[in-house]
């Protein structure tokens, strides 16, 4: 049995530093992000914990240029979609925002659920299946600030149709998408979200989130 690190105040600082500076990020420079970092990086997110101990996460690398234009595709159309769902001032702010890094990222990173997995034997899940859900997304948060700790910027990309995702990358029925991420080093960092700087929405005080019973 291992002795437990000590993690002192100076340590707790830099994580809280962590913290306040994972963005999400959507301009890239071309600088490539290689193999073993990308797999680093794969490694940190299955630290995380999972419920029943069911690991249920599926990571698929997406190196094919022919299946991440299919993606940037499948964003295109899913964005405009969305732009139509806005007007007025509103819908002019969305279209001038940028809401991926698809063309530019080196790395293209799709993580998935399977919902089928049989490791864990279920525990955990009976009441509460989405607890499988739930385990991949703190994966994804653990390469998301292992990610930034290299200096490596992540942007996760929503709009998109999670079922052409599944079909473009051909991928069993099983697998739920959890999150698209783009990947590479950022053109710019900052301690602030990008929507709040464009004006989309503001950060809510910590009073307004939390319910004392």
């Amino acid at each position: 049995m291992h002795e437990p690190p000590v993690f002192d105040e100076a340590f707790r600082a830099r994580l809280r530093e962590l913290f306040a500076w994972r963005r999400d990020v959507r301009r890239f420079r071309p600088d490539p992000v290689a193999d073993h970092t990308l797999d680093r990086l794969i490694e940190a997110a299955c630290l995380a914990p999972s419920v029943g101990l069911s690991q249920p996460w599926r990571f698929v690398v997406v190196d094919d240029a022919e299946r991440r234009a299919a993606i940037v595709d499948n964003f295109s159309q899913c964005n405009r979609e969305a732009l139509e769902s806005y007007t007025g001032d509103r819908a002019t702010l969305y279209a001038r925002l940028k809401l991926s890094g698809l063309r530019d990222a080196p790395r293209h990173l799709a993580v998935f659920a399977d919902e089928t997995t049989s490791i864990g034997h279920g525990l955990g899940r009976r009441t509460m299946p989405e607890m499988l859900h739930y385990s991949v997304v703190a994966a994804i948060c653990n390469l998301w600030l292992a990610a930034r700790a290299e200096g490596i910027g992540v942007g996760w990309v929503s709009i998109l149709d999670a079922a052409r995702v599944r079909e473009t990358l051909d991928t069993p029925e099983s697998w739920r998408l959890i999150g698209y991420f783009c990947l590479g080093y950022p053109e710019r960092e900052d301690d602030r979200p990008e929507l709040e700087l464009e004006g989309w929405e503001h950060r809510r005080s910590l009073g307004t989130q939390v319910l004392r019973r």
